[in-house]
């Protein structure tokens, strides 16, 4: 049987990722004991490996695929296939960022105020690259966690992960400049994708995964109305939705069905029943493949 050898990120991403999974119709198990979690697609064989390492093992055929971050892949300058962008993260729906930052009394203000000091991060390559695009010679150093508490005495300066600032306000440091932005993304090597087998297995993977996405955060709606009412009802919904509209039984009565954001549903449903709607029920999504 041919078999696709699918990364899984280990750590941060691991409970998002398979959850993520878990919407597109794959259940994932992984154990403490095991760097090979069960998966029950048997044309898929999963490995858990830490996300900086990932892009290293897809490119050089270990795996066919897996899913990093954007930021792993451009430190390491792999040479693969970016399948897809999945827009997630350890704890949210959205990007993250690289970001310079510096105690809040540093006098700091810019990259070009780097020049000869010492700083620390988990993401040497790019920071190497990126003083270097901007004319700046300064020590870079390998920090291995904890690196916001190093400045001002380890470090003069950090370039850290962030997804909402939290963190480096806590520790009393602002943000200087944005190094990169980075999401995670399924990735695949040149042999991968060149074998019509797997194309077509990552390729179907791709669509089931966009879709698990591109429902985070929506719910569906459905409910009837007497014909009188119709256009009371469409007027309360987002005026760029389209909804379904079908017939009942009863000619006199419709059903409509549509896709929300979630957090506007608790304001839509009494607006609705107000306008007339009846039977109203909200359902969870797993997927939207459009």
């Amino acid at each position: 049987m041919n078999k696709l050898k699918l990364g899984i990120p280990k750590g941060s991403l691991e409970n998002a990722t398979i959850d993520i999974f878990r919407r597109a119709g794959f259940n994932i198990s992984t154990s403490s004991r095991s760097y090979f979690p069960t998966i029950d697609d048997p044309e898929i064989e999963c490995m858990l490996i830490r996300a900086q390492e990932m892009a290293r093992y897809v490119q050089d055929g270990v795996l066919d695929a897996g899913l990093t971050g954007r930021d792993w892949v451009e430190e390491v300058e792999a040479d693969i296939v970016p399948v897809a962008d999945l827009v997630y993260s350890k704890a949210s729906f959205g990007k993250v960022r690289w970001v310079l930052a510096v105690p809040e009394s540093s006098n700091i203000q810019s990259v070009k105020d780097l020049e000869g000091k010492v700083i620390a991060t988990e993401l040497v390559g790019a920071t190497k690259r990126y003083l270097a695009r901007n004319g700046v010679t300064a020590k870079v150093e390998f920090s291995w966690g904890a690196t916001e508490v190093k400045p001002p005495v380890l470090a003069d300066a950090i370039v850290e992960v962030t997804e909402t600032g939290s963190s480096l306000r806590a520790n009393k440091l602002r943000i200087v400049e944005t190094l990169m932005e980075s999401n995670t993304q399924l990735i695949a090597n040149k042999a991968a994708c060149a074998d019509d087998w797997k194309r077509s297995k990552l390729a179907d993977l791709k669509m089931l995964l966009d879709g698990a996405i591109a429902a985070l955060g929506k719910v569906g709606l459905m409910l009837n109305v007497h014909r009188d009412n119709l256009a009371a009802v469409l007027a309360v919904l987002p005026a760029l939705k389209r909804p379904t509209i079908s017939s009942l039984s009863d000619q006199e009565w419709l059903a409509v069905n549509t896709i929300l954001d979630e957090s506007t549903v608790r304001t839509i449903i009494p607006r609705l029943k107000q306008a007339g709607a009846e039977g109203i029920v909200e359902y969870p999504l797993n997927k939207i493949v459009m």
